[in-house]
């Protein structure tokens, strides 16, 4: 069954679906969105009950959550599982909303560290797309930190809180650059929605409204500028005609009937993992090895941010549960190359805040430091509210050998194939993780940690960051889409996701894959007039 025809097709409704959808719907365009999640519900987050840390089906990992938008993914070949939320909103649902930006460097890491490739474009080139996404979610921030270049968060900085200003001494003491990071997160009001309670379970949706997920922020003007966006719609291939042109996409609806939705052009924005499985699943006899293919690179060079986590246990009340969980402060003094340390490219030290009172108690009794019976509440007492953790970004320099392929067994509930990650840790990442293990114990002991009991890296469930495997490039044999998103292969398809980004950065890369996909939409407006040209 076929649908009318739509100037756009967007398939993916998260952080840059959702973008690229207002964007162009001001151009007074036709969009059409399909989501394979549904809307969320804030009073069904599990924030507005007592036992808000239970999670009740709000797991990050697909395959625990199985909730009917998810797909299963295969990542038994990686030591990171993969992570991710089907919704309108995607994955911001469940995100920290800690949004620090790219630095300059990494747009060309080829030229200054001799290792992966230089984007086609930089930094000054996305410089007022970050500035335009910041004001339209409510980006909360302290202008001037000297580790990037000077820019002016629209709202004020989320309060550091007891924790943040011990953390802070810390990092002062051993002379080591730190600053409160931008955030998602409304610290007063802003485009009507409510400023964040500090209440912390931001990880499992904001009932509130204070964080800046995509269903709250981008959608509601989208959709009154008329882009259609359509729910419960699990799009299975990108159709393509004899002169390798997208006619549109494929997709199974909310009642189960297979439909086909015509376009003019089809945008993808289903991140690092979705997007190359939908391609590599749109076969034909033009594109025997997948859509947009032809250079072999789609799946490949996949990107995660391989994550250390460590935490330090201190003597005073931090009051360390009280604020958004993720969003404090970091330090990047350890984010650009100095061969002395013995790997290439660096890392953020992102602090994030103490555990709540289940998760406390639940890991004290799982690791023996808290005791059943005599003894329990002291033991409680000397952990609860006394603790903080410090999460190592690490930058993941891309590798073929990374890769997103399609399962030859497991499927999804309409019989998709559903990914396969193939994935390892290089040597220059191993490196760079116990690097930073070591130096974060060192930051926490100088803030007054008494104890470091716990670290790991790489933490097995930190799959959040999805990049890579459908790159960004001016040249079709090294590259799936050109400088400004477009596949090499197929004139009328685009990609706005992270699977473009050539390098990893060493942050949390939602604030620079929005401002991606606003770049990508300003570009095709330029060019709609010779856009199938």
């Amino acid at each position: 069954m076929a649908d009318d025809i739509a100037d756009v097709v967007i398939v993916g409704a998260g952080a840059s679906g959702a973008a690229v959808a207002w964007s162009l719907a001001r151009t007074r365009m036709r969009v059409v969105c399909l989501e394979q999640g549904g809307w969320m519900n804030p009073a069904e987050y599990p924030s507005t009950g007592r036992d808000w840390e239970m999670l009740r089906g709000f797991q990050p990992s697909p395959n625990q959550r199985h909730r009917a938008a998810d797909y299963p993914i295969n990542d038994d070949d990686s030591p990171v599982a993969i992570l991710n939320f089907n919704a309108v909103g995607g994955s911001t649902i469940l995100y920290s909303a800690h949004f620090p930006r790219f630095h300059p460097s990494d747009f060309r890491v080829r030229s200054l560290d001799a290792v992966a490739d230089d984007w086609p474009i930089g930094y000054a080139t996305l410089e007022p797309h970050f500035a335009e996404n910041d004001s339209n979610i409510g980006v909360a921030g302290l202008a001037g930190d000297p580790a990037l270049p000077r820019h002016e968060p629209p709202l004020p900085p989320i309060p550091l809180g007891r924790m943040g200003e011990a953390m802070g001494r810390g990092f002062n003491k051993l002379g080591w650059h730190w600053w409160p990071s931008d955030s998602a997160i409304a610290s007063r009001e802003h485009n009507g929605r409510g400023r964040c309670l500090n209440l912390g379970p931001c990880n499992s949706g904001c009932a509130q409204g204070a964080k800046s997920s995509a269903d709250i922020t981008y959608w509601p003007m989208a959709q009154r500028l008329g882009v259609e966006l359509r729910t419960h719609c699990r799009v299975r291939e990108i159709t393509v005609n004899a002169r390798d042109m997208a006619t549109g996409v494929a997709y199974f609806d909310k009642d189960g009937v297979e439909r086909h939705q015509r376009a003019e052009v089809v945008i993808l924005a289903c991140n690092g993992v979705g997007t190359p499985r939908l391609l590599l699943n749109s076969v034909s006899a033009r594109f025997p090895d997948g859509l947009a293919n032809r250079s072999g690179l789609v799946g490949k060079n996949l990107m995660l941010h391989p994550w250390g986590l460590l935490t330090g246990v201190f003597d005073v009340p931090l009051e360390s549960h009280f604020g958004p969980r993720g969003c404090c402060i970091l330090s990047q003094q350890f984010y650009e190359t100095d061969a002395l340390r013995g790997f290439v490219r660096g890392y953020t030290m992102q602090i994030t805040r103490g555990a709540g009172p289940v998760t406390t108690a639940r890991g004290g009794i799982g690791e023996g430091s808290i005791p059943w019976g005599a003894g329990h509440h002291e033991a409680f007492e000397r952990l609860f509210d006394r603790t903080m953790h410090i999460g190592i970004c690490c930058e993941d320099l891309p590798e073929e050998c990374n890769r997103v392929t399609l399962d030859a067994e497991l499927k999804d509930g309409h019989g998709i194939p559903a990914p396969k990650i193939t994935y390892r840790l290089s040597e220059n990442s191993r490196r760079m993780l116990a690097h930073g293990l070591e130096h974060g114990a060192q930051a926490l002991r100088a803030a007054g940690a008494v104890d470091v009991p716990r670290t790991a890296a790489p933490l097995r469930h930190s799959g959040w960051h999805l990049l890579g495997t459908a790159r960004m490039g001016e040249h079709p044999g090294r590259s799936v889409v050109n400088e400004w998103g477009r596949s090499h292969d197929v004139r009328n398809l685009f990609i706005v996701d992270g699977s473009v980004f050539v390098t990893s950065g060493g942050v949390n890369p939602t604030s620079t894959i929005q401002a991606v996909a606003l770049y990508i939409a300003d570009a095709m407006k330029k060019r709609l007039a010779n856009l199938f040209d």
